[in-house]
């Protein structure tokens, strides 16, 4: 067993590309990758787990090859074989900001560019010999997209960013109580803004808050709506607050 641990260690640590070492560096970007994604998703970040631990495993996925290029066929081919990393990474990414879609502050499609990047980098890997890692690597991202959509789910990580628009019938002079109501709910508020008209005598309450479901918004709409001053509320995509 200390043989065998020993084995990978050596292979981690070494400078030439071996497939234990590969794997093992695959393994350990998809961590640190991980936690990196789940802080941000935790503040409320579009791009969460799945997300940057593709990312991470891509960008290690392409070193990787840069490596192992010309450390086999350096006798074979003249050039810089360091240019792989930075050309991949750079055109793919024309080609994954095709998969994300903006709509008013809301950003849909960054795991589907990452994912894109990801499976670029494996077919590199397969076209230098790379099977058993580009293998690994595949299953690495079925791992990440499944396995960890289901923790986020299951740990309520997956929310919405949206903005909460408050019309009142008077002037607001703290929003201290909206702010209450809003958090004991279960609701993060990310910031917040007032507009008073002091001619209609009517206040425009915005707030920028993390949303779990339609479930948790109609709860949301329910209790502020118990409010008398309250004249409507509308919940929307649109996260600048700046007054209009």
């Amino acid at each position: 067993m200390n043989d065998f641990i020993n084995h990978i260690i050596t292979d981690l640590m070494a400078s030439e590309i071996t497939t234990t070492g590969a794997v093992g560096k695959m393994l350990l970007s998809l961590v640190l990758g991980a936690a990196v994604g789940y802080e941000r998703k935790r503040r409320g970040q579009i791009a969460g787990v799945r997300t940057f631990a593709l990312i991470s495993m891509g960008a290690t996925l392409a070193m990787i090859l840069s490596i192992y290029v010309p450390q086999e066929y350096l006798g074979l081919k003249n050039g810089d074989p360091g240019r792989i990393a930075a050309q991949v990474v750079t055109g793919i990414g024309f080609l994954g900001a095709g998969a994300i879609i903006q709509m008013k502050g809301s950003v849909r499609g960054l795991t589907t560019a990452a994912g894109i990047w990801m499976v670029a980098a494996i077919g590199m890997a397969v076209g230098a010999g790379l099977y058993a890692v580009a293998i690994v690597s595949t299953i690495l991202i079925f791992f990440t997209l499944i396995l960890f959509e289901r923790y986020e789910r299951s740990h309520n990580l997956v929310r919405e960013t949206k903005a909460l628009r408050i019309e009142v019938r008077e002037v607001v002079q703290s929003l201290e109580s909206y702010r209450q109501m809003i958090t004991d709910l279960g609701v993060k508020v990310m910031d917040e803004s007032l507009r008073v008209d002091y001619d209609e005598t009517t206040s425009t309450v915005m707030f920028l808050i993390l949303l779990r479901d339609i479930n948790h918004q109609a709860e949301l709409f329910a209790k502020l709506h118990s409010l008398p001053t309250v004249k409507s509320i509308t919940i929307s995509n649109e996260i600048d607050l700046r007054p209009r």
